[in-house]
């Protein structure tokens, strides 16, 4: 055969891949590729940043490499350079010369086909910004999104339910409405997102209007039901009673049901076991809070999307210091680029500081969990974490658990009762403890200097 250039080579793999990913994915992580030198058996690939580098290695490089292969007969050594994209580049799939701000454009724009009505003309109630092409992925959400994913791409088959469940602002109203777009998007299906607040009041309105025929045939008649804080069930013994008639009609029909929550079924008092044993039946994954790296691609692409000019410096410290969800994160960078374009000059770390304060003292309040303040007290005095909760009474015991009570006491804003419910004690015990220690620091230097070390490890946790 002809010897290809790197553009005919790649452009080749492109479409081979085209037809083998999901476009969500393919739009995604190969797209964003741009060829760029090729010596013999070794290809060079080039990609804007370290995120897509990494990403694409440690998840992509094998079937890139298949599909190279599968083109050309030959096997590539392929290295990933990062360089950001500057100079028009060759669209590997129409062949057209694209600038980097149209390829960006495409990237990041929402499908002008997803819409608030589906095909079918059935109300969907889904947020245009809420697509797979939005959503960031990394480590601390990598396998909660393949599993929404793979929902979207077989629904009634994959996972059914699916349960995503963690804390809020983390992205899971994102990823379900994202599994409806891309559902919308390839088949004529019924699909609904709603708020379990939502069914409910719905329910309510039914019993008042004598209704329940109309309700119960509009949720037991769609294709893909998608439901957000499913906990909110909790205690309400009416609508569990028609949610889970609802849940069996649509699982016997091979409906495909996705629900979220901010904690796994085993955790949700006051539902009905046979609707939590309901809930496992497919597969349960959890969001947690994005690390380092996730928070700084997310703020990236937020700056990149609203035009936000802000220098590398505010971006990593707002990374670095906002760290419990996403929601906090955007508002943070909101509120700073407001702020700069006011004063007309990118802000100094102690005008961030004081800009964000609220912020930053709320972070640092969420993070400071009373099992993190156990376990690193735990590890400063050398005792076992269950000694923390245990009704041992030696010294060697009962001091760092009286420590561990200060420290909660002190560092977190949670009341008396609720310190006390995760020490299994009462709140006279705590406040005991709390006054017990500081009247030890005040005649014991040693202690006062441990108490401090352990303060300064939690402040500087990431």
């Amino acid at each position: 055969m002809n010897e290809l250039t790197v553009q005919d080579l790649w452009a080749k793999a492109a479409a081979h891949l085209q037809e083998k990913l999901h476009p969500d994915v393919y739009s995604r992580w190969i797209a964003v590729i741009v060829p760029d030198t090729l010596a013999g058996d070794d290809l060079e690939l080039r990609v804007d940043n370290n995120f897509y580098q990494s990403w694409l290695e440690d998840n992509y490089l094998p079937i890139i490499r298949d599909a190279l292969a599968a083109v050309s007969g030959k096997t590539f050594r392929i290295t990933f350079k990062v360089a950001p994209i500057s100079a028009p580049t060759l669209s590997p799939v129409t062949g057209s010369s694209d600038s980097p701000e149209s390829i960006n454009r495409r990237r990041v724009s929402p499908p002008r086909t997803a819409g608030r009505r589906s095909t079918t003309g059935f109300e969907t109630n889904l947020n245009r910004r809420y697509t797979f092409e939005e959503f960031i992925v990394g480590p601390s959400n990598h396998f909660s999104h393949a599993a929404a994913m793979a929902v979207s791409q077989s629904p009634g088959r994959a996972y059914n339910p699916l349960f995503i469940y963690g804390g809020s602002g983390l992205g899971k109203t994102h990823l379900i409405q994202a599994i409806g777009h891309s559902v919308l998007k390839m088949n004529r299906l019924k699909v609904a997102y709603l708020s379990c607040e939502t069914f409910l009041n719905e329910y309510i309105d039914a019993i008042q209007n004598k209704s329940h025929h109309a309700f119960r045939n509009k949720y037991r008649n769609i294709d893909l039901l998608l439901i957000d804080d499913i906990h909110f069930l909790a205690g309400k013994q009416g609508i569990q009673e028609e949610f889970f008639h609802t849940f069996n009609a649509l699982s016997d029909a091979h409906k495909q049901i996705v629900l979220s929550s901010d904690r796994p079924p085993s955790d949700l008092k006051g539902v009905d076991e046979r609707l939590v044993t309901r809930f496992n039946w497919g597969l349960v994954t959890e969001v947690q809070p994005p690390e380092f790296e996730t928070r700084l691609a997310i703020l990236r692409y937020k700056k990149e999307q609203a035009q936000i000019h802000v220098n590398d410096q505010v971006i990593e410290f707002i990374a670095h210091s906002v760290r419990s969800n996403i929601r906090s994160l955007e508002g943070a960078l909101t509120r700073v680029a407001s702020y700069a374009s006011l004063k007309g000059r990118d802000l100094s770390i102690p005008e961030l500081e004081n800009l964000l304060r609220d912020i930053l003292e709320k972070e640092h309040e969420k993070d400071l969990t009373f099992d993190l303040i156990m376990r690193t007290v735990a590890d400063h005095f050398d005792v076992r974490l269950t000694d923390m909760t245990s009704k041992r009474r030696p010294q060697a015991v009962s001091g760092p658990r009286q420590v561990a009570m200060y420290l909660c006491r002190t560092l977190t804003s949670s009341s008396l009762p609720e310190i006390a419910s995760a020490f299994g004690k009462t709140h006279a015990t705590i406040l005991h403890a709390y006054h017990a220690i500081e009247k030890r620091m005040a005649a014991d230097p040693s202690l006062k200097q441990d108490v401090s070390r352990i303060s300064h490890a939690l402040d500087r946790r990431d």
